[in-house]
């Protein structure tokens, strides 16, 4: 079940347009783990020496409250931009991972974990072809953003009874956007 929790309230705050920065795995420690086959993976040769394993990629964090892992394919659409943000939600019993199933870039807006978000926390990434996330478990993300019709393998936490684990809030009001992002 998701769970919906009021808004802060800012007034009426002036538009924000937020940078949109490269993804790279230091850039993006606060909030979770880069997925490529970049140069700082571990790399293994396996199958005889016919294929290269980029191997444990991801910190997966989701066995909390009897969780199992659960393998899902988002179809996701595009996005009309500039991107007015809506809301920002968590996960507060396990990690989330989105990769890209084809070759278009999406956008990633995060902000910590371990603090209520305030419009001035919110941080934006531009995640390349070949590119996925990891979010941390709690971290604070905008639902998917693709930017072109795009599937995305998604490997989150899943519940015996069905249950959910999604806290949102809604940022409406911060009237904060995503400025467009140069590929």
């Amino acid at each position: 079940m998701t769970e919906r929790i009021a808004p802060y309230d800012l007034g009426s705050a002036a538009p924000r347009f937020l940078p949109v920065h490269a993804l790279t795995g230091p850039v993006f420690a606060d909030y979770g783990d880069v997925i490529e086959a970049g140069p700082s993976a571990r790399r293994l040769s396996i199958n005889a020496g016919t294929a290269e394993r980029y191997d444990d990629l991801a910190r997966l964090d989701l066995t909390a409250d009897n969780g199992r892992p659960l393998v899902s394919i988002f179809r996701a659409q595009a996005r009309a931009r500039p991107l007015r943000l809506q809301v920002m939600e968590r996960h507060q019993l396990g990690s989330q991972a989105f990769m890209p199933l084809g070759p278009s870039p999406f956008l990633v807006i995060v902000a910590r974990a371990d603090i209520a978000p305030q419009r001035d926390d919110l941080r934006a990434f531009i995640a390349q072809p070949g590119q996925g996330v990891n979010f941390a478990r709690g971290t604070w993300h905008h639902p998917l953003v693709a930017l072109a019709d795009s599937d995305f393998l998604v490997i989150d936490r899943g519940a015996a009874d069905g249950t959910t684990d999604c806290e949102e809030i809604d940022i409406t009001h911060w009237n904060a956007w995503v400025q467009e992002p140069t590929r």
